[in-house]
């Protein structure tokens, strides 16, 4: 193909048609720029797919970690609520013990475990990313 548009430059050349020539200098410019333009969309079309992909193992991702959250949450919920009444009891015996004393903080009788959520950890530097439309 390059010797054929060689040749054809040649001629031109050598017969003088100097207009010819320019008009086929442009022709071949055209047809580079627009090879690359249709090279750059499908680039772009491509990296928009490879992005749509990335985005969905996230929201999987992000789902799974949110039920493994959820179920923590009912475990400790569950568990509290095993401890409500004992809780009630040592508060109501320490009432009667200590009468009015206002220095006595009753929110010491039982260190509850503070845990941080998966999603929380996990994404929370990729919410910018996640894109606002419904796909």
């Amino acid at each position: 193909m390059i010797k054929f548009f060689r040749k054809i430059r040649q001629n031109l050349l050598s017969e003088g048609n100097t207009g010819k020539y320019l008009k086929y200098a442009v022709g071949e410019i055209v047809l580079v720029v627009i090879g690359i333009l249709i090279a750059l969309s499908i680039n772009n079309w491509n990296e928009q797919r490879k992005d749509r992909i990335n985005e969905r193992e996230l929201y999987s991702r992000i789902i799974t970690d949110l039920q493994a959250d959820e179920n923590r949450i009912n475990e400790h919920i569950k568990y509290y609520k095993g401890d409500q009444s004992i809780l009630y009891s040592i508060y109501k015996e320490t009432q009667e013990l200590s009468g009015n004393d206002s220095l006595i903080n009753y929110s010491t009788l039982r260190a509850f475990q503070i845990f941080s959520l998966i999603i929380e950890a996990n994404y929370s530097k990729y919410i910018k990313e996640i894109s606002k439309d419904n796909n």
